[in-house]
């Protein structure tokens, strides 16, 4: 496997912006951010992405679940809205073979997107 930039920042090896942190999970400010306030959440762990999961692995979805609305609250967007993205393979737009989640907030969005 190719050096994986995530878990690099995972193990504190790569600077990120970092909003949190505890054992199992990172989230990090985006550096192309596509919205006033864009976070990726990730797990420390390796996982390539969705379709890789193993049951596991749910566990820490889970969490990774939790803390979007956790900082959903702390970035005051929790009540109007935000967004949890996961890109799923190469034609979905994962462009980090990393599982990781996009929290996206503090703007209006549409549906579709575009």
């Amino acid at each position: 496997m190719e050096e994986c930039i995530f878990c690099a920042i995972a193990r504190g090896e790569m600077k990120a912006a970092i909003v949190h942190e505890d054992e199992e999970v990172v989230a990090f400010k985006d550096i192309e951010p596509q919205a006033p306030v864009h976070i990726l959440i990730i797990p420390k762990r390796h996982i390539a992405g969705l379709a890789e999961m193993t049951p596991e692995d749910e566990a820490v979805v889970g969490r990774i679940a939790g803390l979007s609305r956790k900082l959903a609250e702390r970035f005051s967007f929790s009540q109007c809205g935000f967004r949890l993205v996961a890109n799923s393979g190469p034609d979905a737009g994962q462009a980090v073979a990393h599982l990781h989640f996009h929290l996206l907030g503090g703007r209006k969005f549409r549906w579709p997107p575009g």
